[in-house]
């Protein structure tokens, strides 16, 4: 999915060379998410240099726009619910995740390369895709076996993820695909494709 970002800083030189829209100005202030067009945005990161600052616009975006997808950065592990009470639906702790990359890096050196060339690599078309089932799908109610995913499509479900954020991992043929789940698959391009096409009720083009 091509999504443009825009980026905020106050600081115009961590602005100067970027490839995407910028706006010079305080996160902080609702104003410059009104500019930066947080009504109209999908999601929102809250990448601050302080707990307090990803906090207020945490706040801020959330009463701009309800809807809104939020991702706070938190430096103090104490302040991860106060980040989530405000509002953020994801709280990510960078000191936190690069220790678990590091241990993992000891323990499955294969698996977290995999993971990363998978995730990150734009060179390897092998990609991980979540796709939300609908209100309305015609495989909402159908087990991954009868909705032919696999078959239709080429792309391999790895998990379903429920609506209260329980996931079902490995899921077997018969474990039955509800809507307001999202599958989470592994493919190539058109296979991720066509499974979207799928669910959204569209007719999938055939896997190569």
């Amino acid at each position: 999915m091509d999504t443009e970002a825009v980026v905020i800083d106050n600081d115009p030189d961590r602005l100067q060379g970027l490839p995407h829209p910028v706006l010079l100005g305080d996160a902080t202030e609702d104003d410059v998410l009104e500019r930066a067009g947080v009504r109209r945005a999908r999601a929102l990161v809250a990448a601050l240099s302080t707990d307090a600052g990803n906090l207020f616009v945490t706040i801020s975006a959330r009463a701009l726009r309800p809807e809104l997808f939020i991702v706070a950065r938190v430096r103090v592990e104490v302040n991860e619910d106060k980040l989530r009470r405000a509002g953020a639906d994801r709280v990510v702790n960078p000191q936190s995740i690069g220790g678990a990359r590091m241990a993992a890096f000891v323990l499955q050196p294969h698996v977290t390369e995999f993971l990363d060339v998978v995730m990150h690599d734009r060179d390897i078309e092998f990609r991980l895709e979540e796709v939300p089932v609908p209100e309305g799908s015609p495989i909402a109610g159908s087990s991954i076996r009868d909705a032919h995913v696999r078959d239709r499509t080429g792309a391999l479900v790895l998990a379903l993820r429920d609506r209260g954020g329980a996931f079902t991992t490995n899921p077997s043929p018969e474990t039955v695909i509800h809507a307001g789940q999202v599958v989470i698959a592994i493919g190539m391009p058109d296979d991720l494709d066509a499974l979207e096409r799928l669910v959204a009720g569209q007719t999938p083009r055939l896997p190569r």
